[in-house]
């Protein structure tokens, strides 16, 4: 017997719009970029050839157009694992649940989705004004503890490895680990568009990413341990606050992710990009023309 969804777990709005992302399935691509800052969303979309959807509610903002014949989506989460899990669980639902009779459909449909973000730098060799490709997310917010999925054997050993590293950490025991999308990493690494390395997805902003103003820390010793950490010959380049969930969500549901971060800051040098506006620009434009090269070049 195919199990109903409660009104209660999946909620729509009254024109049958998904309940935050104010989206209906038609809205969106398979090829979905995500971006934290509402704002980056027009401009991504600027570059589109035309632009069909634009549609809004709170902190997410959503577009949908065309550039040549690839259909992109572009989609404002606004910050951190939260709204990512939101985020990801609307876009999964509009394309794998009937919304109007409120089951899981037979036949899955696999979304590709290409994060492009801000980050700063771990590592004193990886400048400001650069890209980074994560090959995992290391999340420290505790988000995929919430349900029921199964890593591969090589996240087990590197969460093993995070586990003995971070051992005096307390979060420790919030921290998952999630990979990326090997088909989308591959294709970016292959253009030589940014550094490869490993991403730290951290709860907060402050605190969380041993930003200290006036609050002390309880764990100043955190970036030490992060620098020094390795796996298969990669280190972990940088830190943020969305990429380990969304490997994680993605994994979790069937589809593909892959996080490109314009690196803004480097808190090992303590410098910040002059025009970062311009860095963000650039990685835009640049990730824009793979996906749309890699689509003329063979159908994604």
């Amino acid at each position: 017997m195919i199990k109903r969804l409660m009104d209660s777990e999946l909620i729509l709005n009254s024109d049958g719009s998904i309940y935050h992302l104010n989206l209906l399935p038609e809205d969106i691509a398979d090829t979905i970029i995500l971006v934290g800052d509402p704002n980056r969303v027009k401009q991504v979309s600027k570059y589109f050839d035309r632009i069909d959807v634009q549609k809004t509610k709170r902190e997410f903002l959503a577009h949908t157009g065309n550039i040549g014949s690839q259909r992109i989506s572009v989609v404002g989460t606004g910050i951190g694992a939260g709204n990512i899990d939101i985020t990801m669980s609307e876009l999964d639902a509009l394309v794998n649940i009937d919304l109007k009779n409120r089951v899981v459909k037979e036949a899955q449909r696999k979304l590709r989705f290409i994060r492009l973000g801000t980050s700063g730098s771990l590592q004193h060799d990886i400048p400001v004004d650069h890209l980074s490709i994560s090959s995992y997310g290391i999340g420290m917010d505790g988000l995929m503890l919430y349900y029921d999925w199964e890593n591969t054997a090589n996240e087990k050993k590197l969460l093993n490895r995070c586990r003995e590293k971070f051992s005096s950490i307390p979060i420790v025991n919030a921290m998952y680990v999630a990979s990326g999308a090997h088909t989308l990493i591959e294709l970016f690494q292959k253009r030589e568009i940014g550094f490869l390395g490993m991403t730290l997805t951290c709860p907060g902003f402050y605190g969380a990413q041993n930003r200290q103003l006036r609050a002390p820390l309880a764990n100043p010793e955190m970036f030490s341990i992060a620098r020094e950490l390795s796996f298969e010959n990669q280190r972990i380049t940088n830190l943020e606050m969305e990429t380990a969930a969304i490997y994680g969500m993605a994994r979790l549901l069937g589809h593909d992710a892959c996080s490109i971060s314009a690196i803004i800051a480097n808190r090992s040098t303590q410098t910040f990009s002059t025009d970062p506006d311009k860095t963000i620009d650039e990685m835009i434009q640049r990730v824009l023309g793979v996906l749309c090269e890699s689509c003329d070049a063979v159908q994604l």
